[in-house]
């Protein structure tokens, strides 16, 4: 007795209703990257002449204390805290804005009752503060000099337009996969079959090997990562068989739509996908070709090209900008 790969069936294939993630960049987008590159290209200076603001990086040594005694992990020294980073618990960073260099001072706080050390939870805690430096970020202007200096263009103009092309590139990327994902969400409601354990099973192997390789390439491998923590294989099988049952359906769904519609597979194709497989991992095509079967390669393009023609024959709404939505609390009239 064997298990042979059961048939599948689907209808309302065509014209599957997706929502298209806008991909025009906008100026907030745009400003938002330029910032980034500005914070990335600023300088650290000591401050001489003025108090601690919100923003600045000061080096402090603290020592804290609750119920008049000293606490596991609540000393330090010539530590640098970005005062509004929200790095400590609430009310410490406000309470060392407007002190100078040289300071010596209290800070009066409350730890959380969520906190995660079931010690200090709820507890009033002093820490002895003593201000060593003040630091400051400097930004550069936002002129053609910065233009220049980031990237190979003589003005911001050049430059934002160039921004706004990388920004562009990138939402189509992400818009392209969110219509991938909605179109396989749909195969997988749409698909009718009768799927063998065994199949879902064999899919949860291939996913856990390949999550196997990944631990590998940085260093690590499955057996360590289940130590660190505290998992199982079983644990890691369950965890994986919804996701594995999914992508069993979403393969046999674009097999029958392959079929249905006529996509035909030529050598052609076959060989130009051994050859990205072959640059993918800088291997000889020929190892390649001697460690993946032709068949199985076929179906990997044939299901990419079922997948286009659900892309080519879906029904596309764009997604209204957020700005459009009204906010929370606020009833539209």
């Amino acid at each position: 007795t064997v298990t042979v790969q059961p048939e599948a069936s689907i209808e309302g294939y065509r014209e599957i209703e997706v929502t298209k993630e806008p991909v025009e960049p906008t100026e907030e987008e745009i400003n938002a990257e330029v910032e980034r590159i500005r914070q990335r290209n600023s300088r650290v200076i000591t401050v001489e002449d003025r108090a601690a603001e919100d923003g600045d990086i000061v080096v402090i040594d603290f020592d804290g204390y609750t119920d008049g005694k000293q606490f596991d992990g609540g000393k330090a020294e010539n530590f640098d805290l970005t005062l509004g980073s929200g790095q400590f618990i609430p009310g410490f960073e406000e309470q060392v804005v407007g002190h100078n260099t040289g300071d010596e001072f209290d800070v009066n706080v409350k730890f959380p009752e969520d906190y995660h050390a079931e010690e200090l939870k709820g507890k009033d805690a002093t820490f002895k503060i003593k201000l060593h430096e003040i630091k400051h970020r400097e930004l550069p202007e936002v002129d053609d000099e910065f233009a220049k200096d980031v990237s190979e263009f003589d003005t911001m103009e050049e430059y934002r337009k160039d921004l706004g092309e990388t920004i562009r590139r990138r939402k189509e990327r992400a818009s392209e996969s969110s219509v991938e994902q909605q179109l396989i969400q749909a195969v997988v409601a749409k698909v009718q079959a009768d799927i063998p354990d065994i199949m879902v099973e064999r899919e949860v192997d291939e996913i856990i090997n390949s999550f196997d390789m990944q631990l590998r390439d940085q260093g690590m491998n499955l057996e360590t990562y289940l130590k660190y923590t505290q998992g199982t294989v079983d644990s890691l099988r369950e965890q994986y068989h919804e996701r594995a049952g999914q992508q069993v359906r979403v393969r046999l769904g674009l097999a029958k739509i392959a079929e249905l519609e006529n996509l035909e597979v030529t050598e052609e194709e076959t060989e130009e996908e051994y050859k990205k497989l072959a640059d993918a991992y800088g291997v000889p095509l020929e190892n390649v070709k001697s460690l993946v079967r032709v068949k199985d390669i076929a179906k990997d393009v044939a299901n990419q090209k079922a997948m286009d023609f659900l892309k080519e024959h879906a029904v596309y709404t764009d997604k209204k900008p957020e700005e459009d939505k009204p906010q929370d609390g606020v009833s539209e009239e």
